[in-house]
């Protein structure tokens, strides 16, 4: 099925607007996995014409990812990748483990964005960010899915290399999302020392239940951008 390709519209609006000229595309993957960190790219690519074929990276078959990714990594103007562990998501919740792996890409680049496009409806981001908020902005905004397709060929590297010792669970090939194989082998063995000990599927497992744990937040230690969802400029 073919997709219209990515524009630079949000980021000439932006350009327009607020005077930006630095301006980063951020995309997660990993949001709703079971296993392994979130992981977070932030990409600068200017106004440039992308490589042929980009677009949301889970729209594009995993050997043509595979190549796209290479070729996005020396056509963008800049990248930076940042994770949260599965430990940090379990302490802290999602979205405040999704700003810490984003800020830590953010801070990687090797100039400070003037702005940052985010895909997705909420702002996890916050001060002093200055954020562009773009629904499935991973299809329709270069940067974006130039940063969406580098995040999932990276994260699926990590989790095909952590699933070595676990060959199990296979997560090559479902990099820590909740697939049959998957499943199974989290019914007869538990989990991994990379699971997310803190989310619901404990709860259908009664013999490993016991290895649940609380979230800090949960405790009334709420992290503040907690608040500050829907933020924007």
């Amino acid at each position: 099925m073919p997709y219209e390709p990515p524009t630079h519209t949000v980021e000439r609006s932006l350009r327009a607007t607020t005077g930006a000229k630095v301006i980063a595309g951020v995309d997660e993957v990993g949001r709703g996995a079971w296993a392994g960190p979130v992981t977070v790219c932030a990409a600068v690519t200017g106004l440039r014409r992308p490589p042929e074929g980009l677009t949301d990276s889970k729209l594009i078959a995993v050997r043509r990812r595979t190549e796209l990714a290479e070729e996005l990594r020396k056509w963008v103007s800049a990248y930076a990748l940042g994770h949260a562990s599965h430990e940090e998501i379990d302490d802290l919740g999602m979205t405040a483990a999704l700003r810490l792996a984003a800020v830590r890409a953010l801070e990687a680049l090797p100039v400070r964005p003037d702005a940052v496009i985010l895909d997705g409806k909420h702002d996890y981001l916050g001060d002093p960010w200055r954020v562009r908020t773009v629904i499935k902005g991973d299809q329709s905004c270069v940067a974006v899915a130039a940063a969406s397709v580098i995040a999932k060929v990276q994260r699926d590297k990590m989790m095909a290399e952590l699933g070595l010792d676990h060959a199990d669970f296979a997560f090559a090939a479902n990099a820590g999302y909740p697939s049959p194989v998957h499943k199974a082998a989290l019914e007869e063995r538990g989990p991994t020392p990379y699971h997310r000990l803190s989310w619901a599927y404990l709860d259908a497992l009664p013999q490993w239940r016991h290895l649940k744990k609380a979230r800090s937040w949960a405790e009334g230690n709420v992290p503040k951008i907690e608040g500050q969802l829907g933020f924007d400029f």
